[in-house]
């Protein structure tokens, strides 16, 4: 029998820090806080967009397309060195300087409204990149944040709440960002989303403290120190398994494709109800509201089913059922919604399609974060990498593919390339139970 002296050293494990059920969800709270208002204020540039730059002829709809892009190219140019702080420093501090850098950065969105028109266009996509590199620890530090803090059955859900309220955070933005530019004018809608970002901030650097998202992924992995590098296996143990080779691979793909419709969607889906549809701004911002409404329901009922379905049916495929209908059913809604003519019908299927495109979201941050093992930040960084280089083209190309076969046409294409990524969930195997 070993002497206390002799006894190798206990590496904690997940249930040691994760704490009480209290501080677990309240971790998740401030995470779905972050989440919602960086999409909002992501998504504010778009309602700007489409209400005073686009329609005063400031800038055209391809310049707006590539602000828009903007952001998305430095984000994910920033994802793998953001994944990198999550790992090294925790996502505590990790998002921690995302939302110090993001209160600065966005109320120079509306400052640039005091440039020369000349300028309008480049200050727009510099501010906007800027903006872009310091989101990119949001989703990586809340999926790693949250296998920290909660069991493997309860990730799911978690993770749905936290894209939810992302979600929820966009669909706000044509409502709450519109009626603060009724109020402001839309450079001082910007500044006062700054300051609401600064609340947010002070919230999670203040309560976070002291919780186990505070630290770094090896002090708390419950895998021993290893030197075979990111995949390294965790111990042998009835609830792990090796997983399948390049699971890692297929899945970012297929986040690639999801991406490819979210995207379009976050960028031009009021501008669609506006002047395509020409509905007008009113009911334009009604109808993208219920879009991303219908999304944000997704994102819970796909969480939910993505700790459900496994433990019935068993990990593989269990694990890729959820993502893999959604996916094939929101591409398949989404052609039938390019068909139809009447609003209402439009409406209807573009939020079916969003819904069941949502319910994919969950499933990718559960897998993505489970197959880095002990650095999840890392490997929660290079899907979101691949999965926004396909969803950083879309808010490019697709006027420009309207300029040849149509919004509809532009559409339809989306459509066909969730389509083509939901097979690739049948190669996804994170070795998890």
């Amino acid at each position: 029998m070993p002497t206390p002296d002799s006894r190798p050293p206990q590496v904690p494990t997940g249930e040691d820090l994760r704490g009480d059920a209290a501080q677990r969800w309240m971790i998740v709270g401030l995470l779905m806080a972050q989440a919602a208002l960086l999409h909002f204020n992501r998504g504010a540039i778009a309602a700007a967009g489409t209400e005073h730059l686009i329609k005063q002829e400031l800038l055209s709809e391809t310049q707006m397309g590539t602000i828009y892009s903007a952001l998305l190219i430095v984000y994910t140019l920033m994802m793998i060195p953001g994944g990198w702080c999550i790992d090294r420093f925790g996502p505590r501090r990790a998002l921690l300087g995302m939302g110090i850098g993001c209160t600065a950065i966005i109320p120079l969105t509306g400052a640039t409204a005091w440039l020369p028109v000349t300028s309008l266009f480049l200050a727009l996509c510099c501010v906007r990149g800027l903006l872009g590199a310091f989101c990119a620890p949001m989703h990586p530090g809340a999926a790693r944040s949250i296998s920290l803090c909660l069991p493997l059955q309860e990730r799911g859900l978690a993770n749905g709440l936290v894209t939810c309220a992302a979600v929820l955070g966009a669909a706000s933005t044509p409502l709450l960002f519109g009626w603060l530019m009724d109020q402001l004018t839309w450079p001082g809608a910007f500044i006062a989303a700054g300051i609401l970002t600064a609340v947010v901030t002070v919230a999670w650097g203040l309560l976070s403290r002291g919780h186990p998202v505070g630290d770094s992924a090896p002090s708390v992995d419950p895998a021993p120190a290893s030197d075979q590098g990111l995949f390294a296996p965790l111990p042998a143990s009835p609830s792990v398994s090796p997983g399948r080779p390049g699971s890692l691979m297929y899945l970012a793909l297929a986040y690639a494709a999801y991406s490819y419709s979210q995207y379009l969607f976050f960028a031009w889906n009021q501008h669609y109800f506006n002047e395509v549809l020409q509905l007008g701004k009113d009911i334009g911002r009604r109808n993208s509201t219920i879009t991303l409404l219908g999304m944000a329901v997704g994102m819970v009922a796909g969480g939910w089913l993505a700790d459900l379905v496994p433990q019935r049916i068993g990990r593989f495929p269990g694990k890729s059922l959820v993502p893999l209908v959604g996916m094939v059913g929101s591409g398949l809604f989404l052609l039938l919604g390019v068909t139809v003519t009447a609003p209402n019908a439009v409406l209807a299927c573009f939020t079916l399609s969003m819904a069941a495109l949502a319910t994919c979201e969950s499933p990718f941050w559960v897998n993505g974060v489970a197959l880095g093992r002990r650095r999840g930040g890392l490997s929660g960084a290079i899907l979101n990498t691949v999965g926004n280089a396909g969803g950083l083209v879309a808010p490019i190309v697709t006027p420009l593919f309207s300029d040849h076969i149509g919004w509809r046409g532009s559409l339809a294409v989306a459509a066909v390339i969730c389509l083509l990524g939901a097979p690739l969930w049948l190669k996804v195997d994170p070795g998890v139970d």
